[in-house]
């Protein structure tokens, strides 16, 4: 009983009416012995087209025959044939499709070529010629359908399997001599079930269609068994005298083939991990009840205050990613947030520009921003609607690969015309004209011809000083750069912070600018404002010459130390040396007691995995350190 009651707990929320919808669709035909005791293919001329009573609550048919019992027993036909038909195709078409991305060679010509062959025929027409030759009933039905069905499953198998079989933890399972089979049953197949599910459910639709059509034209179902489709053939001549004789065999039809859908809908979004469930959402919302507003100075552009992000997964409780963030944005400021990949740097920008993952919700914490009308808005409460007239108009953002930022089938000044005009109510020709003139700001010789380029015709350089571009396009009041210089070679890398530093000065009452980096040589070249953020946390925060020159937190240090710079005051103060941080950061859901970092900490002690570190402020109200140790490291 107890197990009972946790299947129950665990049952996903989104499938509970899907679920008894198609319970309710599947179950109600078979028990039709239970319902009426009337016999579907008794005639009774005498009562024919009598309308409903309580002998024959649906009436009868043109031959006197119970409706509702033709109708019970007719849809145990239609359903046994259509999931009978879809299950052999699925099974046939993933077994298929899988060996031929798996082990591709012979097997995946096999697979495309006898796919393409059956394809080749119009379904119907295909049903017919089968039916045909081989004639009429119920398991001819199911053949000709599997064989029709199976090579949709066998492409839609090959394809996502092809790409998931090129995917690192597939590489992994392979190095470590897991089996073919178990390959592709246990790691592939399970990562491909969402479309499959819903390819599933479109074809029990249409094996229903199919079924009910063939019958309906006297080449399905062999009379006088009872079938949906000779229902509706049947009721076809007397349409104006019983309309209700064709009128119930559609609305079977319809329910039926709606529950399927959405049970497989629902069924998909509880299958793919990255869809968000309704008890995320449900976290969402109360997170956003009981925000309130935030009072921001007016030297504030943007506040983070207590950011708590989490993940959430069907069986499991929720993950902290972030926890206790919280960053004031200052006007005219570069505020640098550095630390590892797999911080959670990057979270904490898309939080602030409301772009979050689906799969990852604001369990807590306030977002506000004021705006250029000096207006307050708190961004964690705003609606889509909202979101939409600050990103590019408040807050800008740039990210790390250009090349994936900027649409390859769209010229460079169609994508930038496009962003101005998303904001700014003018002609598309004095769109054109800023457009030019920013490219030219930005540093790009020859901007017409730029303009009328495509991103594949650029260096990485050049599109980045378009993203540059685009994001100056309305003067936002604030500038998130994550990771802009990543993918670019060190001459460019100077060059684009020479940029972003002549544009700040250069900026009406000076550009904002959250500064995303895991490099602290390039941070100490633009920010005035170091946080350091390790494992979802902000550990050190402060001005950038304090953080740099006397950090007091050991993550910092080891940073320091790892990290090769001309920045020559850095260099002698750390050492020639270069140092390397043991270990990893932790996985979210694998973060130590007490301190996140004392597993790799060299002046940990036993008191760090006892104490969860407070942020505390140290030496000034300007400085802040998570550390136990805080007060006796020094640079």
């Amino acid at each position: 009983m107890k197990r009972l009651v946790d299947v129950i707990r665990r049952f996903p929320l989104s499938l509970i009416v899907p679920t008894v919808l198609l319970l309710l669709v599947l179950v109600i035909p078979f028990l039709a012995s239970f319902i009426t005791s009337a016999d579907p293919v008794k005639i009774a001329v005498r009562d024919r087209l009598a309308l409903p009573s309580l002998a024959h609550l649906l009436g009868q048919d043109e031959f006197g025959r119970d409706r509702l019992a033709r109708l019970l027993y007719g849809g145990q036909v239609s359903l046994a044939v259509a999931f009978a038909s879809a299950a052999i195709a699925a099974l046939v078409g993933v077994l298929f499709g899988l060996i031929g991305a798996y082990f591709r060679g012979p097997f995946e010509f096999v697979t495309s070529r006898l796919a393409d062959i059956v394809l080749c025929f119009p379904p119907i027409l295909l049903a017919l010629l089968v039916v045909t030759l081989f004639g009429p009933g119920a398991l001819t039905l199911v053949a000709v359908l599997s064989i029709l069905y199976f090579p949709v499953f066998a492409r839609i198998t090959f394809s996502e399997a092809l790409r998931v079989s090129a995917l690192e933890f597939v590489e992994a399972s392979r190095a470590l001599g897991t089996p073919s089979h178990r390959i592709l049953l246990g790691t592939i197949l399970p990562n491909i079930s969402g479309p499959l599910s819903i390819q599933f459910s479109l074809t029990v639709a249409a094996a229903i269609t199919i079924e009910s059509g063939l019958s309906f034209l006297g080449l399905g179902v062999v009379p006088p068994a009872p079938s949906w489709g000779q229902m509706i053939r049947g009721a076809r001549g007397f349409m104006v005298q019983d309309p209700l004789g064709i009128f119930i065999p559609c609305i079977a039809l319809t329910i039926t083939i709606f529950a399927i859908n959405l049970f497989c809908d629902r069924l998909r979004d509880v299958l793919d991990p990255k869809s968000i469930t309704k008890r995320a959402r449900l976290f969402v919302a109360q997170a956003s009840k009981s925000a309130c507003e935030v009072a921001l100075d007016m030297a504030t552009v943007a506040r983070i205050d207590g950011l708590r992000l989490e993940t959430l997964g069907a069986k499991s409780a929720p993950i902290p990613l972030i926890e206790d963030v919280s960053i004031d944005l200052r006007e005219g400021a570069c505020t640098a947030l550095v630390g590892e990949s797999g911080s959670g740097k990057s979270l904490t920008s898309l939080a602030l520009m409301g772009l979050l993952p689906e799969t990852i919700h604001r369990a807590g914490g306030q977002l506000s921003l004021r705006a250029k009308s000096g207006e307050l808005v708190s961004l964690d409460r705003a609606d889509e609607r909202t979101m939409e007239r600050v990103r590019g108009d408040e807050i800008a953002m740039i990210f790390q690969d250009p090349m994936t930022s900027l649409n390859p089938v769209h010229k460079v000044g169609d994508q930038m015309v496009e962003a101005i005009l998303a904001h700014r109510p003018m002609s598309r020709n004095d769109a054109r004209g800023l457009a030019l003139k920013l490219l030219q700001i930005v540093g790009i010789n020859e901007a017409e011809r730029r303009f009328n380029g495509y991103p594949h015709q650029m260096s990485g350089g050049m599109r980045q000083r378009v993203m540059i571009a685009m994001a100056l396009t309305c003067e936002p009041k604030l500038l998130i750069a994550d990771e802009p210089t990543t993918a670019l070679d060190v001459t460019i890398q100077a060059e684009i912070m020479d940029l972003l530093q002549r544009l700040r000065s250069e900026y009406a009452n000076g550009l904002s600018m959250l500064f995303i980096s895991h490099n602290l040589a390039i941070v100490s070249e633009i920010a005035d404002r170091i946080l350091v953020m390790y494992s979802g946390q902000i550990v050190e925060d402060g001005p950038a010459r304090d953080v740099l020159f006397d950090p007091r937190h050991p993550y910092t240090k080891a940073l320091i130390a790892s990290m090769p710079s001309t920045h020559e005051g850095l260099h002698s103060a750390r050492g020639d040396r270069l140092q390397m941080i043991g270990g990893a950061p932790p996985l979210p859901h694998a973060r130590p007691s007490g301190c996140s970092f004392r597993d790799r900490c060299p002046v940990a002690m036993p008191a760090c995995s006892a104490e969860r570190p407070q942020f505390k402020s140290f030496a000034s109200e300007d400085r802040r350190v998570r550390c136990l140790k805080a007060g006796e490291l020094a640079a």
